[in-house]
């Protein structure tokens, strides 16, 4: 097995249970339109402990065409790490969009910082070292920016995600997408609490709630997407 096949294999968030059929997906229709600099990024990112935190490759080549079919232009992303999904955001966007990135880590970014700038598209980045709520709250004091984004990616405490969606129905634009990751806490949904490893269990739960409350919201669109860890993309349409 190749170097790039082992990396992808252990790097992997898929939830496949066969992993010649996710590396297949890879090989087929991911790697190929994979940008030089996400693949640079993603390599140095697969040395990382916490290399698990990345954006799933194939979860990121949807969020590129759905950038493209909304036309994204302003763009907010919570939960930034070395920055496989922020980059692949700054390249899909056109080149006078701007993106507001958030993460209480500067140190996971600078790691791909590097590459991103090789890239030529940190100029369309705009990188807050803090907690999101206060940022979202800011953002909300200036009445120009409610439904003044078209596309939010969320991967981030998972406490807070129903507080971050509160704010984005007010930031995003009707017709625009949010997409929070995630969102099948590796398969244990699906699992009884007692079978969930006790690591697992609070996130299991949280996820749970979340789920159930955007499954009842009516102001979005919803699909749930097997992609990565589970990726929940909401239209809002109210």
């Amino acid at each position: 097995m190749d170097k790039e096949k082992k990396e992808s294999i252990s790097f992997s968030k898929g939830l496949l249970q066969n992993e010649e059929l996710y590396q297949y997906i890879l090989e087929t229709t991911v790697y190929p339109r994979e940008p030089e600099t996400l693949k640079e990024l993603r390599d140095i990112t697969a040395t990382h402990p916490r290399a698990i935190m990345a954006t799933a490759p194939d979860a990121g080549q949807l969020m590129a065409m759905l950038l493209k079919l909304t036309d994204a232009k302003r763009t907010i992303e919570v939960g930034v790490f070395t920055g496989y999904s922020l980059l692949l955001t700054a390249l899909t966007i056109p080149e006078d969009g701007k993106i507001v990135a958030i993460d209480l880590n500067r140190d996971a970014y600078e790691i791909g910082l590097p590459v991103i700038r090789r890239a030529g598209v940190e100029n369309k980045i705009d990188f807050i070292e803090s907690e999101a709520l206060p940022v979202l709250d800011q953002l909300l004091e200036d009445p120009g920016n409610e439904n003044g984004f078209d596309f939010a990616f969320i991967d981030a405490d998972k406490i807070n995600y129903w507080n971050y969606h509160e704010r984005l129905m007010k930031l995003v634009k009707v017709g625009g997408i949010v997409v929070y990751d995630n969102t099948l806490w590796n398969g244990t949904v699906a699992m009884p609490e007692e079978c969930t490893p006790k690591e697992l269990r609070e996130g299991r739960q949280r996820t749970l709630d979340f789920n159930k409350l955007i499954a009842a919201d009516p102001r979005v669109q919803v699909s749930l997407a097997p992609f990565g860890d589970g990726i929940t993309i909401c239209r809002r349409i109210l």
